[in-house]
Protein backbone atom coordinates (compact mmCIF):
# COMPACT_ATOMS: atom_id res chain seq x y z
CA UNK A 1 0.00 0.00 0.00
CA UNK A 2 2.84 2.39 0.82
CA UNK A 3 4.37 1.67 -2.59
CA UNK A 4 1.14 2.63 -4.34
CA UNK A 5 0.90 5.88 -2.39
CA UNK A 6 4.54 6.64 -3.19
CA UNK A 7 3.96 6.03 -6.91
CA UNK A 8 0.84 8.20 -6.94
CA UNK A 9 2.71 10.96 -5.15
CA UNK A 10 5.62 10.74 -7.59
CA UNK A 11 3.31 10.97 -10.60
CA UNK A 12 1.44 13.90 -9.02
CA UNK A 13 4.67 15.77 -8.35
CA UNK A 14 5.80 15.12 -11.92
CA UNK A 15 2.58 16.59 -13.30
CA UNK A 16 2.83 19.60 -11.04
CA UNK A 17 6.39 20.18 -12.13
CA UNK A 18 5.47 20.65 -15.79
CA UNK A 19 6.26 24.30 -16.30
CA UNK A 20 3.98 25.88 -18.90
CA UNK A 21 6.66 28.37 -19.91
CA UNK A 22 9.12 25.55 -20.56
CA UNK A 23 6.46 23.74 -22.59
CA UNK A 24 5.93 26.86 -24.70
CA UNK A 25 9.65 27.13 -25.36
CA UNK A 26 9.89 23.44 -26.23
CA UNK A 27 6.93 23.83 -28.61
CA UNK A 28 8.76 26.56 -30.52
CA UNK A 29 11.78 24.30 -30.95
CA UNK A 30 9.94 21.02 -31.54
CA UNK A 31 9.25 21.62 -35.22
CA UNK A 32 12.95 22.06 -35.98
CA UNK A 33 14.01 18.41 -35.88
CA UNK A 34 12.98 14.90 -34.90
CA UNK A 35 15.01 14.82 -31.68
CA UNK A 36 13.41 18.01 -30.35
CA UNK A 37 9.98 16.72 -31.38
CA UNK A 38 10.55 13.48 -29.49
CA UNK A 39 11.80 15.33 -26.41
CA UNK A 40 8.79 17.65 -26.48
CA UNK A 41 6.43 14.70 -26.80
CA UNK A 42 8.19 12.80 -24.01
CA UNK A 43 7.96 15.79 -21.67
CA UNK A 44 4.17 15.67 -22.02
CA UNK A 45 3.76 11.89 -21.85
CA UNK A 46 2.07 11.97 -18.44
CA UNK A 47 -0.46 14.67 -19.39
CA UNK A 48 -4.09 13.53 -19.46
CA UNK A 49 -7.41 15.22 -20.17
CA UNK A 50 -7.68 15.93 -16.46
CA UNK A 51 -4.66 18.24 -16.52
CA UNK A 52 -4.47 21.93 -17.28
CA UNK A 53 -6.22 22.44 -20.63
CA UNK A 54 -3.21 24.22 -22.19
CA UNK A 55 -1.05 21.18 -21.43
CA UNK A 56 -3.63 18.93 -23.09
CA UNK A 57 -3.50 21.12 -26.21
CA UNK A 58 0.31 21.11 -26.23
CA UNK A 59 0.28 17.32 -25.87
CA UNK A 60 -1.98 17.17 -28.92
CA UNK A 61 0.42 19.44 -30.80
CA UNK A 62 3.33 17.22 -29.78
CA UNK A 63 1.56 14.14 -31.08
CA UNK A 64 0.74 15.90 -34.36
CA UNK A 65 4.43 16.78 -34.70
CA UNK A 66 5.44 13.19 -33.93
CA UNK A 67 3.19 12.09 -36.80
CA UNK A 68 5.39 14.06 -39.17
CA UNK A 69 8.33 11.75 -38.35
CA UNK A 70 6.45 8.43 -38.16
CA UNK A 71 7.76 5.68 -40.41
CA UNK A 72 4.53 4.34 -41.88
CA UNK A 73 1.58 6.16 -43.37
CA UNK A 74 -0.71 4.33 -40.93
CA UNK A 75 1.33 5.55 -37.94
CA UNK A 76 1.42 9.09 -39.34
CA UNK A 77 -2.35 9.12 -39.69
CA UNK A 78 -3.04 7.57 -36.26
CA UNK A 79 -0.63 9.89 -34.44
CA UNK A 80 -1.99 12.95 -36.23
CA UNK A 81 -5.61 12.07 -35.53
CA UNK A 82 -4.87 11.34 -31.88
CA UNK A 83 -3.03 14.65 -31.56
CA UNK A 84 -5.66 16.85 -33.18
CA UNK A 85 -8.37 15.05 -31.21
CA UNK A 86 -6.68 16.28 -28.03
CA UNK A 87 -6.42 19.80 -29.42
CA UNK A 88 -10.09 19.79 -30.39
CA UNK A 89 -10.97 18.41 -26.95
CA UNK A 90 -9.09 21.33 -25.37
CA UNK A 91 -10.96 23.80 -27.60
CA UNK A 92 -14.30 22.22 -26.69
CA UNK A 93 -13.51 22.56 -22.99
CA UNK A 94 -12.10 26.09 -23.23
CA UNK A 95 -13.30 27.77 -26.45
CA UNK A 96 -12.31 31.21 -25.19
CA UNK A 97 -8.76 30.22 -24.26
CA UNK A 98 -6.43 32.13 -26.55
CA UNK A 99 -3.54 29.73 -26.03
CA UNK A 100 -5.43 26.63 -27.15
CA UNK A 101 -6.75 28.56 -30.17
CA UNK A 102 -3.19 29.63 -30.93
CA UNK A 103 -2.01 26.01 -30.78
CA UNK A 104 -4.73 24.87 -33.18
CA UNK A 105 -3.93 27.74 -35.54
CA UNK A 106 -0.26 26.75 -35.58
CA UNK A 107 -1.09 23.14 -36.40
CA UNK A 108 -3.65 24.00 -39.07
CA UNK A 109 -1.41 26.55 -40.73
CA UNK A 110 1.48 24.07 -40.96
CA UNK A 111 -0.47 20.93 -41.86
CA UNK A 112 -0.44 19.74 -45.47
CA UNK A 113 -3.70 20.36 -47.37
CA UNK A 114 -3.94 16.62 -47.92
CA UNK A 115 -4.85 16.13 -44.24
CA UNK A 116 -7.82 18.50 -44.54
CA UNK A 117 -7.24 20.09 -41.16
CA UNK A 118 -7.36 23.76 -42.05
CA UNK A 119 -10.98 24.66 -41.37
CA UNK A 120 -10.50 27.02 -38.42
CA UNK A 121 -7.55 29.15 -39.50
CA UNK A 122 -9.56 32.30 -40.16
CA UNK A 123 -11.75 31.82 -37.08
CA UNK A 124 -8.75 31.31 -34.78
CA UNK A 125 -6.81 34.15 -36.37
CA UNK A 126 -9.68 36.60 -35.82
CA UNK A 127 -10.16 35.35 -32.26
CA UNK A 128 -6.47 35.83 -31.49
CA UNK A 129 -6.36 39.31 -33.00
CA UNK A 130 -9.47 40.34 -31.05
CA UNK A 131 -8.20 38.94 -27.73
CA UNK A 132 -4.49 39.69 -28.08
CA UNK A 133 -4.56 42.92 -26.08
CA UNK A 134 -6.31 41.10 -23.21
CA UNK A 135 -3.48 38.62 -22.63
CA UNK A 136 -2.35 39.09 -19.04
CA UNK A 137 0.89 37.11 -19.07
CA UNK A 138 3.72 38.85 -20.89
CA UNK A 139 5.51 35.58 -21.68
CA UNK A 140 2.40 34.19 -23.39
CA UNK A 141 1.85 37.46 -25.22
CA UNK A 142 5.42 37.41 -26.51
CA UNK A 143 5.10 33.73 -27.48
CA UNK A 144 1.98 34.38 -29.56
CA UNK A 145 3.34 37.62 -31.03
CA UNK A 146 6.54 35.87 -32.16
CA UNK A 147 4.43 33.30 -33.97
CA UNK A 148 2.17 35.90 -35.58
CA UNK A 149 5.15 37.89 -36.89
CA UNK A 150 6.46 34.89 -38.83
CA UNK A 151 3.05 33.50 -39.81
CA UNK A 152 1.69 33.62 -43.35
CA UNK A 153 -1.90 33.58 -42.03
CA UNK A 154 -1.61 37.18 -40.81
CA UNK A 155 -1.33 40.17 -43.10
CA UNK A 156 1.40 42.78 -42.75
CA UNK A 157 -1.22 45.23 -41.49
CA UNK A 158 -2.41 42.78 -38.81
CA UNK A 159 1.16 42.18 -37.75
CA UNK A 160 1.92 45.90 -37.49
CA UNK A 161 -1.19 46.50 -35.35
CA UNK A 162 0.19 44.31 -32.56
Amino acid sequence: MKLIILLITAVSLNLQSINLEAVRDAYKLAAQDKTKTEAFNASLATVTKKDKIELVAYKGAAMALVAKHAKTLKDKKEDFIEGVTLVEYAISKAPNNIEVRFIRLGIQENTPKLLKYKGNIEEDKLFILKQFSNIKYSALKKHIKDYILQSKAFTDEEKSNL
